[in-house]
């Protein structure tokens, strides 16, 4: 692992002016000291001209190169700017960018699947962090499970980094670099032949044991090793002038994860009468309540406890091509084209029950935000089925494929010592979207029909689900709803840069640039889903039950065998039996039973399409300069106008209606959509100064200015307003997107001071600020769009109130009363479970949310880092903490609209070495404090979701077999930890996910 940053041409100026005079001076010694020798001594014989070439050279490769070559960059760069090189030709010192990363100080990553895969800098999210190939700005896609997606971020686990030759993380602003990295902005270096002149080849081959996969049901389980294999071969021809660098690499990887927690918790305050609230004092089932919550107290329930065990199957393909030709030594021209493919292929297997919030008893922490420490419903047989509450065990299938092209074409001129142009263009594309039939994302629900009284007890890290009467039973089991999801989300970036540098003198410089730049990007989401979750029936209405699905089908098993790290999996009381079965094989027999099988199979047309266009100019001038007073000193100032126009659009489906389809959820009916578009400007000086100042030879001071913006979220700046289909009796909510919504902007300080006590070796303490403005809020408001009814509080929900003896609260009673006395009236459907809205019934309301800029926040931290190396003994040790902090947290007390910074954390990473000529080993831990990662729940209920304090180990060792072959031995997340994520407390369990270890043995062969 190497910390470095890009090498400042005005520094290495400076340095090789000092060196100059020195030369000069040792140089005039040396003549006048060989003249005196030759008055002396004519005829004596010149020394031998080969006498040079027999001084040894000592030539240092491996880790300690990339810790020498990354201090030198560092320390010559102007403002704050780190990053890894590679150690060497094809050899990253991380298999993935993102875990490399996270070495860096005030750099955190979100992890997926047990890998990094987005970056969160000095506090700032990953949505606002710019990504850059080889200077070029790339697009980002990523699809959610359930909805179109909105984000920005880029997925490091998409790319390999057999290809990488160096990451450079820009901490502080500069006026030539692109806008949208309010955060930072990481410029990803690929290799290039020019870069290394001559043959330089790489293979290499790996096999990957996962612990995770052979963690998993049999059923599940991959292939025990699945094979790595990359090459990269480099060269240059025709007397350096022409040269073609080319790269591949191909990652199979079975890996597994099972999960254990609560979906999503409604809260309330403390004297609220709501549906999901506990009884109030006096009430019938208060006496059930132990350590009631205060009046102005905060407490929620649970909805949904669910374990989960899931596989997923990983193939990555990464391959480049890169073209140099310098007609001449002034001209350089550089054509390369890049592709990755991420292809994530899901089997999942789960076991849940939902809480409909009737007859309860519970004990609850103290307040201000009280935890339940265990939450009991009472379930009893329904009146009229005899039927209890159902079990339910899902399966699901998800297959998605990210795609990445980039082709771009650069030149560079340069007509005079003084004056250089260099010119880039590129056209770059990612895609994600489904890669299966069945779509993106789809499940399927199974479930029996006796589950009793339900607990949950929350005294451990894993929620104890405890049933009583339940069995699991194959004869019992049968399909209820589904759901066949496709998203699917497309981003283009066509940029044009033109660039400039004018030599103004030997000790300052002025650089200057425009750049067209045209991103596009499409976010759409579709889906058919059946809630029919009393029982999957067919086209005639009628329940299909047990029967067609064999006992075969449903292989029992326990669910704590695979969350056995985790505290909680081993109590008694736990409900331990499911079933794991074949989502295909289900699929395919209700299909055929049912008689709807175009309703088990992902859609062919969108219902959510957003698509916005983003056209920007922009322009910018920079001045560099240097002067000696007392001390070297180096300044650059520069000015950036940004100028974006927004036209978006979105596909607004047509509300015609409300269905009310289960005990608690309603859902919107809607008709044929339409595209509907809204337009936005916005421009920006943004300006950036960096002065750095050499106190003395190993001690250098910086300070830093600079104003930087980070654009919307996609859905922000929809156009068009949408409603969300599930609605609740007391009514829905939809949005309404803002195209003039400007970008975050931030004004950042950052000092910084630098000290390099030895050879390899420094210490440096640095402190930034940011002052963000722009934040988007959201003016809601109330109300009834397209005039639809809802039969809440309907004509025939009255009559069940008042002649039916219904208490208004009880929405099984009101459901089984109108199914009883109005089957079959205004498409009143008992067998499909469906109520329509009726003429004369209660037009629905909806609360619609617009974001507005309307907030403000300052974020400020200090870094501290600290690299050494032991001189002569082949060991050393690098070491950062980041502290970060906010006053815009969270308020866990508090209801309504909550305003946060996400992905705020404190870091700190440790890594030592121990290198020699043939054996080297490497020890990376790194730890990152608990952050808030969304402000909304599994699902999508307004609660924090807070991840908890991780840390993980890593270790690679290395071993030089002969001068060209060596071989590896990677060790990933060695301490087997688990990760865990909860809401406004620590009881408030959301999600615990355990994985496991990974271990690569490889070797590799350089020529």
């Amino acid at each position: 692992m190497s910390v470095c940053s890009p090498a400042g041409r005005r520094q290495r100026e400076r340095h090789a002016f000092t060196a100059t005079r020195i030369a000069a001076a040792v140089g005039l010694l040396i003549t006048g000291a060989g003249n005196a020798v030759g008055q002396q001594a004519t005829d004596a014989p010149a020394p031998a001209a080969t006498d040079a070439a027999q001084v040894e050279r000592v030539v240092v490769t491996g880790i300690r190169r990339s810790l020498d070559t990354s201090l030198s960059l560092k320390r010559d760069a102007q403002g704050v700017v780190d990053g890894i090189v590679a150690e060497d030709i094809g050899k990253f010192p991380d298999t993935n960018l993102a875990e490399s990363m996270q070495r860096i100080s005030g750099v955190s990553i979100d992890r997926q699947n047990g890998e990094g895969s987005r970056v969160t800098v000095r506090g700032v999210g990953p949505d606002f962090n710019l990504i850059l190939l080889n200077g070029r700005q790339m697009p980002t896609a990523a699809i959610e499970g359930t909805a179109a997606s909105n984000s920005r971020a880029f997925d490091f686990a998409n790319l390999a980094s057999e290809s990488i030759a160096a990451l450079e993380v820009y901490k502080t602003s500069r006026a030539s670099t692109p806008t949208g990295g309010m955060g930072a902005t990481i410029n990803i270096k690929t290799a290039r032949p020019f870069d290394n002149p001559g043959l330089q080849a790489s293979f290499g081959v790996k096999g990957m044991y996962d612990q995770s996969n052979a963690r998993l049901p049999e059923q599940l389980r991959g292939d025990k090793v699945t094979p790595e294999i990359s090459g990269i071969y480099s060269n240059t021809f025709a007397d350096k002038t022409f040269g073609i660098a080319l790269s591949g690499s191909y990652q199979e990887r079975q890996l597994g994860y099972s999960q254990g927690g609560i979906s999503g918790w409604r809260a309330f305050r403390g004297d609220e009468n709501n549906w999901g609230t506990i009884p109030q004092e006096g009430q019938p089932g208060s006496e059930n309540i132990t350590n009631r919550p205060g009046p102005n107290d905060i407490y929620a329930v649970p909805q949904s406890i669910a374990y989960s065990v899931t596989a997923v199957q990983r193939t990555r393909i990464n391959g480049q091509l890169t073209l140099q030709y310098a007609p001449t030594r002034d001209v350089t021209a550089t054509l390369d084209y890049t592709y990755s493919e991420n292809k994530l292929e899901t089997r999942r297997n789960d076991m849940s029950a939902w809480f409909n919030f009737g007859p309860s008893s519970s004990s609850w922490t103290n307040g201000p935000v009280a935890s339940p420490i265990f939450y009991s419903e009472t379930i009893t047989p329904n009146p009229e089925t005899g039927r209890l509450s159902d079990l339910a065990m899902g399966a699901g299938r998800f297959a998605t494929r990210n795609k990445n092209d980039s082709v771009g074409l650069n030149v560079t001129w340069k007509p005079s010592d003084r004056l250089s142009f260099d010119f880039d263009a590129h056209k770059s594309t990612a895609t994600s979207g489904p890669d299966s039939p069945y779509g993106s994302d789809a499940v399927l629900g199974a479930a029996s029909f006796n589950r009793g009284t339900t607990r949950a007890d929350f005294s451990h890290d894993l929620p104890v689900l405890s049933i009583q009467g339940a069995v699991a039973d194959p004869a019992l089991m049968e399909l209820t709803g589904s759901s066949f999801r496709n998203s699917y989300m497309k981003s283009e970036i066509e940029q044009g840069q033109f660039r400039g540098k004018y030599k103004l003198g030997d000790a300052s410089r002025l650089d200057f640039g425009l750049s067209l730049t045209d991103a596009r990007n499409r976010s759409a989401y579709g889906f058919v889903q059946r809630d029919t979750w009393g029982g999957a029936t067919d086209a005639q209405g009628n329940v299909i039950g047990p029967g067609p699905f064999p006992d075969s089908m449903w292989h029992p098993d326990q669910i704590n065998r695979y969350l056995g790290r985790i505290d909680g999996s081993g109590d008694p009381a736990l409900f331990n039996n499911f079933f794991i079965w074949d989502f295909d094989t289900a699929r395919g027999i209700v299909a055929s039973a049912s008689g709807l099988g175009n309703l088990y199979q992902a859609p062919s047309a969108y219902t959510v399409d957003r698509r916005v266009k983003e056209k920007s100019q922009s322009a910018f001038l920079q001045y560099s300069t240097d002067w000696e007073l007392g001390v070297p000193m180096g300044l650059g100032v520069g000015l950036r106008y940004e100028r974006t126009k927004v036209t978006s659009s979105a596909l607004v489906p047509t509300p015609t209606g409300v269905n009310w389809v289960g005990t608690n959820e309603f859902q919107v009916v809607f008709g044929e959509p339409a595209f509907t578009t809204l337009n936005g400007t916005y421009n920006y000086w943004l300006p950036s100064i960096d002065f750095d100042a050499d106190l003395t030879d190993k001690l250098k001071f910086r300070a830093s200015y600079g104003e930087t913006i980070g654009r919307p979220a996609w859905n922000y700046i929809q156009g068009g307003q949408t409603l969300d289909q599930l609605v609740r009796v007391g009514g829905g909510t939809g949005a309404q997107g803002n195209p003039g919504l400007k970008p975050l902007k931030s004004k950042n300080i950052d000092l910084s001071l630098e000290w390099y006590y030895a050879k390899s070796s420094y210490a440096a303490v640095g402190y930034f600020a940011k002052n963000i403005s722009n934040y988007a809020g959201f003016n809601a408001a109330t109300a009834s769009p397209f005039s639809i009814t809802t039969p809440a509080g309907g004509a025939m929900f009255q009559q069940a109130v008042t002649a039916g003896g219904c208490p208004q609260s009880d929405l099984a009673c009101i459901r089984s009363y109108i199914f009883a006395n109005f089957n079959g009236v205004g498409g009143v459907n008992a067998a499909t479970g469906v109520i329509p809205g009726q003429p004369g019934d209660p037009v629905a309301t909806f609360q619609i949310t617009t974001p507005v800029n309307q907030r403000s926040a300052r974020l400020y931290g200090v870094e501290l880092n600290l690299q050494h190396l032991f001189a002569g003994s082949g060991f050393g040790v690098a070491a950062n903490y980041t502290y970060v902090n906010s006053g815009l947290k969270f308020n866990n007390a508090g209801l309504g609209e909550q305003f946060a910074l996400v992905g705020l954390s404190d870091t700190a990473n440790l890594v030592a070495f121990y290198e020699d000529d043939r054996f080297n080993v490497r020890v990376a831990y790194n730890w990152r404090d608990q952050f808030l990662a969304s402000t909304t729940d599994g699902l999508g209920l307004p609660n924090p979701t807070y991840v908890e304090a991780y840390s993980q180990l890593d270790m690679s060792m290395g071993y030089k077999l002969t001068q060209n072959l060596s071989l590896q031995f990677e060790a990933i997340n060695l301490l087997d930890a688990t990760q865990r994520t909860h809401g406004r407390s620590e009881q408030m369990v959301l999600q615990n996910t355990q994985t496991g270890r990974r271990f690569m043995v490889g070797a590799r062969y350089t020529f």
